[in-house]
C-alpha cells in the first residue's frame, strides 16, 4: 500500500514538474527570509520568483496530498468490498436450460469443459486423448472499466496417450480473456483459445481444432445420446456442506470422427468420447486434498460416472456415482455404496507421486476392475493451472471381459489440490 501510494505521488509530481529531491520544509526556510542589501546578491526580483516557486510548490502539495487521500479511500474500501463473497453460488433449485447453460457462467469462479475418448485409426490400433478448456473467474472486478483488467482466465489442457510413445504427450495454453486472443461465449458452447477452440453448432455437434506442440486435433463430436444431469437435476454436491457443489451435466457416448496429425502427417480417426461441463465457486472442504473420478462408456450403451473426494488419510470426504442405461433410466448412489480400492500403483518417475493407475471400482452389488491404457499418463499442467494430476485412458473389465473404455482422473497426489 505504502508503495503504491509513493509510486502515485512521485508520478504526480512528475507530472506537475517538481523536482523528487524537493523539501518543502527548506524551501520554506530559504525563501522567506526578508531581501537584503545587494551585496549579499539576491536582488528584490529574485526574491519575488522565489515566492512564487514556493506558492507554486504549496498548490502541487496540497493536489497531491488530496490524490493520495482519494487513492488511499478507494483501495480501502476496496479492500473492505474484497471480504464480501462476489462470486455467484451455486443453487439447488436452479433448473438448468439448454443451450444457454452450454455457454460461459462468467459469473462463477471456475469452469471447465472436458472431453475424453478413445480413437483409432484404420490401424486398429487404440489411442486415448484429452482436451479440456477452463475459464477461471479473478478478483478483478466486472465494473472495472480498462481493458487491460485480467478479469477472466482461459487455460487449456491437450494431451494424447499413446502406448507406442511410452508416456502421455500433453500441451498447454493460458491466456486472459479479451483482445481476440482467447474468449467464451454465454449462449453456447464457443471458447477460443489463441488457435486452439472448440464450439458446438446449433445441430448439437461439437467441432475441435487444436494444434499442439507434437501434434494436432481436428475432430468431431456428434451426440448419441440425450444430455445427461448429474446430481439432482444438474446440482453435484462435493462435500458435507450444501454450498460444497457444482452444476454438472455430462454428454456421454459422443461419436468421433476426424484427424489427428503426429509427425506432419495426418491420419483419420474415429472413436467414442465422453465430455463434462462443470461450474462452481466453491467445490472442495477443507479436510479434502483431491479426487478419483471415473467416466466411461460402456459397450452396451450405458453410460458410468463416479468420484470420491479424498482427504489426506485416504478417506472419502465424499462420493458419489451414476449409471444411466441406453433406455434413459438413471440410477444414483452416495456414499458407502461407493467403493474405489486400488489393486495396483505406479510411481512417477518425475514427480514421485505414486497414483493407483489399477483399481476396483464398486457400486452397490455391481464391480468393475478399472486398467490403464498404460502407466505414465501424468499431466505436468504446473506453467497453466499449477497442478499435477493423472489423468489417462482407461478399461472397465468385469468377470474378465472388457464391458467399456474412459478415463481415470487422479489429483492431489503430488500435493493438495487447490481451485
Amino acid at each position: 500500500m505504502r508503495k503504491l501510494i509513493e509510486t502515485y505521488r512521485r508520478a504526480v509530481m512528475a507530472l506537475a514538474g517538481v523536482s523528487q529531491s524537493s523539501n518543502s520544509a527548506s524551501t520554506v526556510a530559504s525563501v522567506t527570509k526578508p531581501p537584503v542589501k545587494a551585496s549579499t546578491r539576491i536582488s528584490t526580483r529574485s526574491w519575488l520568483k522565489s515566492m512564487h516557486r514556493l506558492l507554486m510548490s504549496l498548490r502541487v502539495s496540497l493536489l497531491v496530498s488530496f490524490l493520495v487521500s482519494s487513492l488511499s479511500m478507494i483501495l480501502t474500501s476496496s479492500s473492505a468490498n474484497a471480504e464480501t463473497p462476489r462470486f455467484a453460488q451455486v443453487n439447488p433449485r436452479t433448473v438448468l436450460s439448454f443451450p444457454r447453460d452450454f455457454g460461459a457462467h462468467p459469473d462463477f469462479r471456475t469452469e471447465w469443459w472436458y472431453v475424453t475418448g478413445w480413437i483409432q485409426s484404420t490401424d486398429g490400433k487404440p489411442i486415448g486423448f484429452q482436451v479440456t478448456f477452463f475459464r477461471s473467474a479473478t478478483e478483478h472486478e466486472e465494473t472495472n472499466p480498462s481493458q487491460f483488467a485480467p478479469k477472466q482466465l482461459i487455460v487449456a489442457h491437450a494431451a494424447i496417450s499413446d502406448p507406442a510413445i511410452g508416456k502421455l504427450q500433453h500441451d498447454q495454453r493460458v491466456a486472459r480473456a479479451g483482445f481476440g486472443l482467447a474468449q467464451t461465449s454465454e449462449s453456447t458452447t464457443d471458447i477460443k483459445l489463441g488457435k486452439w477452440s472448440m464450439r458446438r453448432e446449433a445441430n448439437g455437434m461439437y467441432r475441435v481444432t487444436l494444434p499442439a506442440r507434437d501434434f494436432s486435433f481436428d475432430l468431431t463430436l456428434a451426440p448419441t445420446q440425450p444430455v445427461l444431469l448429474q446430481g439432482v437435476n444438474g446440482y453435484s454436491r462435493k462435500g458435507p456442506k450444501p454450498e460444497q457443489a457444482s452444476h454438472y451435466y455430462s454428454e456421454p457416448h459422443l461419436q468421433v470422427s476426424g484427424s489427428i496429425t503426429r509427425n506432419g502427417k495426418p491420419i483419420t480417426v474415429s472413436g467414442s468420447a465422453w465430455l463434462d461441463h462443470e461450474w462452481s465457486s466453491t467445490v472442495l472442504d477443507a479436510k479434502a486434498v483431491g479426487w478419483d473420478w471415473v467416466g466411461a462408456n460402456l459397450d452396451d450403451g450405458r453410460a458410468l460416472m463416479a468420484f470420491r473426494i479424498r482427504a489426506s488419510d485416504g478417506s472419502s470426504v465424499w462420493q458419489h456415482a451414476s449409471l444411466r442405461d441406453k433406455d434413459g433410466r438413471l440410477k444414483q448412489v452416495n456414499g458407502d455404496a461407493i467403493r474405489f480400492t486400488p489393486v495396483r500403483s505406479w510411481r512417477s518417475p518425475r514427480t514421485q507421486a505414486s497414483y493407483p493407475v489399477e483399481v476396483t471400482l464398486a457400486i452397490d452389488q455391481q464391480r468393475w476392475l478399472i486398467r490403464p491404457l498404460q502407466d505414465d499418463q501424468e499431466l505436468d499442467s504446473r506453467l497453466s493451472t499449477g497442478a499435477v494430476y493423472w489423468e489417462g485412458a482407461v478399461t472397465l473389465e468385469r468377470d474378465g471381459r472388457r464391458e467399456g473404455r474412459g478415463y481415470l482422473e487422479m489429483t492431489g497426489y503430488v500435493k493438495p489440490l487447490k481451485l
